[in-house]
């Protein structure tokens, strides 16, 4: 349940990222962003890795992994685009929420239905 929302933040990224640019570009603290690159390399960037991270989360495939990063992500999205601003108190807590989901992967790793449990139970297996 908690990979959907960076699956559709992906490919919101990949889809019109001139939108999210353009948010990140007018955010109060977006300057510490594109600061380090321009605003638009960004947005595509981190939209492959949410997607590719909240795929990761659905299928359960290098869970662990696939949450760090996520949450390596999460972290400066919530810096730049979240913070400073009252009207983005909501996003900025559901952020922080999901930043609990995903220590909570860290921490735990997968469970019964995850890749990474199949792949466990075949090497035991042999």
């Amino acid at each position: 349940m908690l990979s959907g929302i960076f699956i559709v933040a992906g490919l919101n990224h990949l889809i019109d990222p001139s939108r999210t640019a353009a948010r990140l570009e007018s955010s109060p603290m977006g300057f510490l962003a594109t600061a380090i690159a321009p605003a638009q390399p960004l947005v595509v960037l981190s939209g492959v890795a949410l997607l590719i991270g909240g795929l990761a989360l659905l299928l359960g495939f290098y869970t662990r992994a696939a949450a760090l990063g996520l949450l390596a992500i999460i972290i400066p999205i919530t810096l730049t685009v979240q913070v400073g601003s009252m009207a983005s108190m909501g996003p900025l807590f559901k952020n922080i929420g999901l930043a609990g989901g995903l220590l909570f992967f860290i921490a735990h790793g997968a469970d019964t239905f995850a890749l990474d449990v199949f792949k466990k139970r075949a090497q035991t297996a042999r």
